[in-house]
């Protein structure tokens, strides 16, 4: 009885494995063939759950997803014999898993290195048909549709589809980097200067026209001074005419007090003068006929 449960087990557990080998799984994300005894009979498999013969079938799965192959930057020779480094990268993926797995053992070391060798090879191609500025500046875009047309045919005889090509730098050789530099550092500080030299112009046009406007300005307000002052002076030439002509002797008393004052101002001021001068008139006595006084005396009685 023990050994007829052993069987039973056994059986059991042999069917299960059987079982359990027969089925395989692809997923959405993968490509899978089937082999009998090494010989391809399927490549089609759609993703989901599937049946094989154990021992007989076996299954190979491939990743169906984009993949990046990223190359080193190379060298590449423009038309006008100059050295550019470029660093460039191509997206593909599995398209015929039957031709990939034929012509590149289904590895995808051997899909890097043949799309890396037609890449350079396109590449090199176009870069020596452009200069320069037609390489960084202008045909980029062009370069790169290019490349990945040229390289559609003999991926798709590889069971690879070529997604997308593109340049990810463009740089000179750091050879002639420097000289380019300078040259470039050259060039802008011809522009600085000569945008300094036009700033300068230009302040100097504003100066000028500043002190053009100041010295207008100037003799506009020495003009109008002058005017004013001219102004004052005849009004002040006719009041004195007028009060001269109306008391000349009281005129005449005003004009000798403001001369006393001005020529007696300090105490140590001292006038030799004959005493009879008409400049002392106004200090005779009024009325009388006795002699003038002294200039002594005459002097003392002005005021401090």
């Amino acid at each position: 009885m023990k050994s007829l449960s052993t069987a039973v087990l056994v059986v059991l557990g042999i069917v299960a494995a059987v079982l359990f080998s027969s089925i395989y799984f692809v997923d959405e994300r993968e490509k899978a063939i089937k082999f009998r005894f090494g010989e391809i009979v399927d490549s089609e498999i759609e993703p989901g759950l599937h049946f094989k013969w154990p021992f007989i079938n076996n299954i190979k799965f491939f990743d169906a997803r984009v993949q990046t192959m990223d190359s080193d930057p190379q060298l590449y020779l423009t038309g006008e014999k100059k050295n550019l480094v470029v660093d460039s990268f191509v997206k593909w993926r599995i398209q015929n898993v039957r031709e990939f797995y034929v012509r590149l053992q289904g590895r995808t070391f051997n899909a890097r290195q043949r799309l890396a060798q037609r890449v350079e090879d396109s590449l090199r191609q176009e870069f020596g048909k452009r200069n320069v500025q037609e390489v960084i500046s202008g045909d980029r875009a062009q370069i790169m549709e290019v490349v990945r047309t040229a390289m559609e045919e003999e991926a798709r005889s590889l069971g690879i589809e070529v997604i997308d090509v593109r340049l990810k730098r463009v740089d000179l050789d750091p050879a002639v980097s420097e000289s380019v530099y300078q040259r470039m550092q050259a060039e802008r500080q011809r522009v600085a200067k000569e945008l300094r030299a036009q700033g300068e112009e230009e302040a100097e046009k504003i100066r000028a026209n500043a002190d053009r406007q100041r010295q207008i300005l100037l003799a506009n307000a020495t003009r109008d001074a002058e005017k004013v002052r001219g102004e004052g002076d005849a009004t002040a030439t006719a009041t004195y005419a007028e009060a001269y002509g109306r008391d000349r002797e009281f005129y005449n008393l005003y004009r000798s007090l403001n001369a006393y004052r001005n020529t007696f101002s300090n105490k140590d001021d001292l006038m030799v003068i004959d005493p009879s001068s008409d400049f002392f008139r106004f200090f005779k006595n009024s009325g009388q006929s006795e002699a003038t006084p002294n200039a002594g005396s005459a002097i003392s009685t002005l005021p401090n």
